[in-house]
């Protein structure tokens, strides 16, 4: 089954070489060149995965994130023309973006950040290991049905978000340094971005956590990494 990707990028050019390229490596693509066709492509073909550009006419990539997020848990890779710093990112989590890139996009770098969204997505690696989940009166996530529920309410996660949740339920009670879970969660191709967990699990927190500030689920042990106690 062809995977089929959607690009919105304004950037007329730029839109047709990421067209070319993208078909080139066997996805079926699909481009739109501004905000609103953007999100009517999406609901049109259903994506498997989103490459959005923040600065678009007539609505801006931010708010396509959102809508799409709303529907949606398709991996979404943020562009954008300038250096993110960990605040924009987090304000793009809080969207539902998973991944950014900076402009202008180096080949290598972009085709293994799709690649690896779309493992991500996929969660390859949890299938065959029999039923993982957690359960008590608050918190309760089912691996295998990709349900998350706060206080008896689902709550959408994205795929990277879950990922590493699961990766924290599966290893409950164990220390993951920062380095296990980049190999774990975002893969071999984040082995130098150290700052991935740290700013993923803030914003997991606030949304699983009862009080994101004193977290009861998802302890810091400083300097090594993050244990999943539970309560």
């Amino acid at each position: 089954m062809t995977t089929k990707v959607l690009v919105v990028e304004d950037d007329v050019e730029m839109n047709r070489l990421l067209q070319i390229d993208l078909k080139r490596h066997g996805y079926e693509v699909y481009t739109a060149t501004n905000g609103l066709d953007g999100l009517r492509l999406f609901h049109e073909m259903r994506p498997n995965l989103v490459v959005l550009d923040v600065a678009l006419p007539g609505m801006d990539g931010m708010t396509v994130c959102q809508r799409i997020r709303e529907l949606s848990n398709v991996p979404i890779l943020i562009m954008t023309a300038h250096a993110v710093t960990e605040e924009e990112m987090a304000e793009g989590l809080n969207l539902g973006a998973d991944e950014y890139l900076i402009k202008p996009l180096r080949n290598l770098e972009f085709h293994a950040r799709i690649n690896a969204l779309l493992r991500r997505a996929q969660l390859s690696d949890d299938n065959g290991q029999g039923n993982v989940s957690y359960s008590d009166d608050y918190l309760a996530v089912d691996v295998d049905a990709r349900r998350v529920c706060v206080n008896d309410t689902e709550i959408r996660l994205t795929p990277t978000e879950f990922k590493l949740l699961a990766t924290f339920i599966r290893h409950k009670g164990q220390v993951l340094t920062f380095q296990q879970l980049l190999e774990q969660v975002w893969g071999y191709e984040y082995n130098t971005e150290h700052h991935y967990p740290r700013i993923y699990v803030s914003h997991l927190r606030r949304k699983i956590e009862p009080d994101a500030k004193n977290p009861t689920y998802i302890q810091n042990e400083y300097g090594v990494g993050y244990r999943f106690t539970g309560k």
